[in-house]
Order: C-alpha cells, then sequence, then structure tokens
C-alpha cells in the first residue's frame, strides 16, 4: 500500500489563505464604510492593527489582517515616492 499522501496540497492552502483575505478585506471596507483598503486613514489602520494584535498568535485570521495592513502601507509608500 502506498504511503499517504496530498500532492499539491499547496493549492488546498493558497485557496484557504485567498478566501481569509477577502473575508477581512470585505469586513473591514464594510465597517469602514469605504471602497477599497487603500482608502482607510491612519487611524483607521491603527485601529485595525489593535484589534490584530488582540488576535490569538496561531489565528488563521492574522493573515488577512496581516495581508491588509501590509497593503496599505505597499499602497502608502507608493503614493510619498510618486
Amino acid at each position: 500500500m502506498d504511503r499517504y499522501d496530498w500532492p499539491r496540497i499547496y493549492k488546498a492552502e493558497e485557496n484557504i489563505e485567498a478566501q481569509v483575505v477577502d473575508w477581512v478585506f470585505e469586513h473591514v471596507c464594510e465597517y469602514f464604510g469605504v471602497e477599497d483598503v487603500t482608502d482607510l486613514t491612519d487611524a483607521q489602520i491603527a485601529e485595525i492593527d489593535e484589534f490584530r494584535s488582540e488576535l490569538h498568535e496561531y489565528s488563521i485570521m492574522n493573515i488577512g489582517y496581516n495581508t491588509l495592513i501590509n497593503h496599505h502601507e505597499a499602497h502608502a509608500y507608493e503614493e510619498s515616492v510618486a
């Protein structure tokens, strides 16, 4: 009998990550009444970051909040050097 395996398991992991990111982006945009996370203010990002810091360190939702904050910071940086 062959040993158990899950070829291309990374595809399942990518799908889960994408779903979590979508949920966080949608929830944050709806909560703050913005069209895109790049429309969030620094104060709103700080509030989101504070919430994120209260999550359990192994919470799957950290993926979404980390992505959101990184996306916002990258956009702010691009705006500042443009």
